[in-house]
């Protein structure tokens, strides 16, 4: 079995609150020097047989109707 991780994330003009509340305390845990924080979610398929394009195309239609929100998310999809 082979592996494709989908790594989904906000897009950049949709506010992360998630992400904004991290950034904040960071400081307060002294870590310095962090300018801003985006939360996302990964997601790891195992899919029989090799990783090739048909593969990978099956993955990108999974994570278009399931693991992300098109409107408001990205996603990319690789072979690990």
């Amino acid at each position: 079995m082979a592996r494709v991780v989908v790594d989904v994330m906000l897009k950049p003009e949709i506010l992360d609150p998630q992400g904004q509340a991290i950034a904040r305390k960071l400081p307060q845990l002294g870590f310095e020097g962090v300018a801003a924080v985006r939360q996302g979610k990964r997601f790891e398929i195992e899919v029989d047989g090799p990783v090739d394009e048909a593969a990978l195309e099956r993955v990108r239609k999974i994570a278009e109707t399931l693991l992300a929100n098109p409107v408001i998310e990205n996603f990319e999809v690789h072979a690990e």
